[in-house]
């Protein structure tokens, strides 16, 4: 059986040895960006330096938009014709973009033979759920169990991130205004996570340097005790997040496997600010 595995845009996948790795079976459909009026496909259109760009200027407007029910039926269809039994479409919170629910739409077309699951995250907390899929597919796994695969993974990962201001948050509707309107109010520096609820505040700190102290710290207590992989990502941050990576390294020792480090896209960007930071941690699978 051979089981095709559909991502989206948002999950910033580090650059990978892609002709030898699980992730060439990822087929990746982008969210769309408008700045100032024009469209565009995020990562063929628009990337993370136009749109903080626009976002430092203030008055560019950004918005973002989910693909449509009709892209994804065309990526089902197209795999599904080249010779796939099943597809797994794997995607970033429901919570934060109709993304899944445009999916599950389109999932409908071909009933048991296309399956949608949320990651209710999104980066890498999407990313390394999607690669879980990728990899058990390429291991000859059945469609429940990629699926099953893609699941475990995101039950094993937490996404964590910090903001300069909650205000970007705030326009796009991903957090409530009194959440941001108390953080501006007592210059609350925000640490945050996505959960089944969308994004939540974890902490407030009073100052950057120590929210980026605590973000770490944070990591680390949620890594446990077993060997972890990490990504770090940034928006107009390069030097925030190479420290932040080089202090997890520190912290984490050999129980990293693996580290990665990307600069989120055009869609969050758009959402979170320039200066944003997160850390995503993947705990690895008990052994059996």
């Amino acid at each position: 059986m051979t089981v095709a595995v559909v991502t989206d845009s948002t999950a910033y996948l580090p650059p990978l040895p892609i002709a030898a790795s699980p992730a060439a079976r990822l087929n990746v459909v982008p969210l769309a960006v408008v700045v100032n009026g024009v469209p565009g496909l995020e990562t063929v259109d628009v990337d993370s330096a136009t749109v903080a760009d626009a976002l430092n200027a203030r008055r560019v407007a950004v918005t973002t938009s989910r693909p449509s029910p009709e892209a994804f039926s065309q990526v089902y269809r197209e795999l599904l014709d080249s010779g796939a039994d099943s597809v797994l479409s794997v995607h970033l919170s429901a919570r934060l973009s109709g993304t899944y629910d445009a999916a599950v739409l389109a999932a409908e077309e071909f009933g048991d033979r296309v399956a949608v699951i949320d990651t209710q995250s999104t980066g890498m907390g999407l990313g390394f759920p999607a690669l879980a899929a990728a990899e058990a597919a390429a291991a000859g796994g059945s469609l429940a169990q990629v699926r099953q695969a893609a699941v475990d993974a995101a039950a094993r990962t937490t996404t964590l991130f910090y903001v300069d201001t909650l205000e970007f948050l705030r326009r796009g509707g991903r957090i409530g205004a009194a959440a941001a309107l108390l953080g501006t109010a007592l210059s609350v520096k925000p640490i945050l996570h996505t959960t089944d609820q969308g994004v939540v505040v974890r902490e407030k700190v009073r100052t950057a340097g120590r929210a980026l102290a605590r973000l770490v710290d944070i990591a680390v207590e949620v890594s446990g005790d077993g060997d972890v992989d990490v990504a770090v990502h940034h928006l107009a941050a390069p030097d925030r997040a190479d420290a932040l990576l080089t202090t997890l390294k520190e912290r984490l020792g050999e129980r990293l496997r693996a580290a990665y480090l990307t600069e989120v896209g055009a869609v969050v960007g758009a959402h979170v600010g320039p200066g944003m930071v997160a850390v995503v941690v993947h705990r690895a699978a008990a052994a059996a």
